[in-house]
């Protein structure tokens, strides 16, 4: 019998579906209080994620709900990182 590995699951800020993580953008606050776009899934600290699709990006800065997540004020810069990061295709 073959061990199926789970793939780990994470709901989306701006259209709040559950999606493989992998497939999502994550915004990383640091212990620091930076806020900074983590593509490797890996950098310590409290992270929140966003469908790689503007729409949700515009849908999740609407309600601010990465304000929320994070528990911090977001710079301009982070979301327009995001955007620019999704039009080239993540």
């Amino acid at each position: 019998m073959q061990k199926v590995k789970k793939i780990p699951q994470r709901q989306c800020v701006g259209c709040r579906e559950m999606k493989d993580k992998r497939a999502l953008i994550r915004a990383v606050k640091s212990p620091q209080g930076e806020v900074s776009l983590d593509f490797t899934g890996k950098k310590p600290g409290r992270g929140a994620y966003v469908c790689p699709n503007s729409e949700c990006l515009k849908r999740a800065r609407k309600s601010r709900a990465l304000e929320r997540a994070l528990d911090t004020a977001i710079p301009e810069s982070v979301y327009e990182e995001m955007e620019k990061e999704m039009a080239n295709g993540g």
